[in-house]
């Protein structure tokens, strides 16, 4: 006949022997995040400053397209076709245009 394995049952919430959390941070807790908002560039200062805008629309529907221009469009903020949307002129948003320019219409 086998022997029986007995093994010690642990309480709610104690460690497993001969585990240890990874760092120094306690179980169960994250570690307090620092701000990073230093971290994140303005977009181009001269355009928020002079407050130039560009009118972009949806003109073309996103079915058939990449997932990709999908996810610029949206990141656009265009909802659906004849959506128009004001933004700032700024290189991000004028790269985001350029890429997905054969669905839109834009106005400066």
């Amino acid at each position: 006949m086998p022997e029986k394995i007995v093994t010690e049952k642990k309480a709610p919430g104690e460690k497993a022997p001969g585990k240890q959390a990874a760092g120094n941070a306690p179980v169960g807790k994250t570690a307090a995040t620092k701000d990073d908002s230093h971290f994140r560039k303005p977009a181009d200062k001269a355009a928020a400053k002079s407050g130039k805008k560009v009118r972009v629309t949806l003109v073309r529907g996103l079915i058939g397209t990449r997932e990709s221009h999908r996810a610029t469009v949206r990141g656009l903020g265009l909802r659906r076709i004849n959506h128009t949307v004001e933004l700032e002129d700024t290189p991000a948003v004028r790269g985001m245009i350029n890429k997905v320019s054969y669905l839109l219409k834009c106005e400066a």
